[in-house]
């Protein structure tokens, strides 16, 4: 299902390979890159960018993301990223979001009763995708770590169990306000397990 979307998003450079694309599809449009992922897992591309760029590799020719203009403190990273994909003459092509922009959504999304640190990728994600799209499905937003069916443990992500941060963003009230918009018919959600046919 999420492969015949006409366009699609992923965030913090999710795995499409390796098994995982039988549940989660493999085409990409546009993917993110948290900027805690290329300081923790990429040595902030100080050193060895060749894993970066492997990683990279799974996405084809899709727009990269980069949180250049989030935080003044994300914006060398970011930089560095952009230079290392011009560097390796990768086909991935990477975008920015305009500043005015995030703090536009910020401000929006506070008045809706979101009180973050900041937001997540995902409701910002969301809301790129609602200004872009006619019809926007959202896969894997559910912040809890119990499964809403049969209760059993739920990670953060289908592909790690690093845990999100609590202090940073406020994933379920972004979840209720998402959830109104699904009733809304605005945007749906889907929350049950992937259906048999698509394995």
């Amino acid at each position: 299902m999420i492969d015949s979307a006409e366009f699609v998003i992923r965030c913090n450079l999710p795995p499409v390979s390796n098994g995982y694309e039988k549940h989660v599809g493999s085409k990409t449009n546009l993917v993110t890159v948290n900027p805690s992922i290329l300081l923790d897992k990429y040595g902030s591309l100080m050193e060895r960018r060749r894993p970066l760029m492997e990683k990279l590799c799974s996405y084809g020719d899709s727009m990269l993301l980069l949180p250049a203009f989030s935080y003044g403190v994300n914006t060398l990273v970011s930089l560095r990223a952009f230079y290392t994909i011009e560097d390796f003459q990768s086909p991935i092509r990477p975008v920015f979001l305009n500043p005015q922009y995030l703090e536009s959504l910020a401000h929006f999304w506070d008045s809706q009763g979101v009180k973050a640190v900041r937001l997540s990728t995902g409701i910002m994600m969301t809301s790129l995708a609602l200004e872009l799209c006619n019809n926007v499905h959202l896969y894997g937003f559910w912040p809890f770590s119990v499964h809403p069916h049969s209760f059993q443990d739920l990670t953060n992500h289908y592909y790690d169990d690093k845990p999100a941060k609590k202090n940073v963003h406020a994933m379920p009230t972004e979840f209720s306000l998402l959830l109104q918009l699904h009733t809304q018919g605005v945007l749906q959600l889907h929350l049950g397990d992937c259906e048999p046919d698509y394995y």
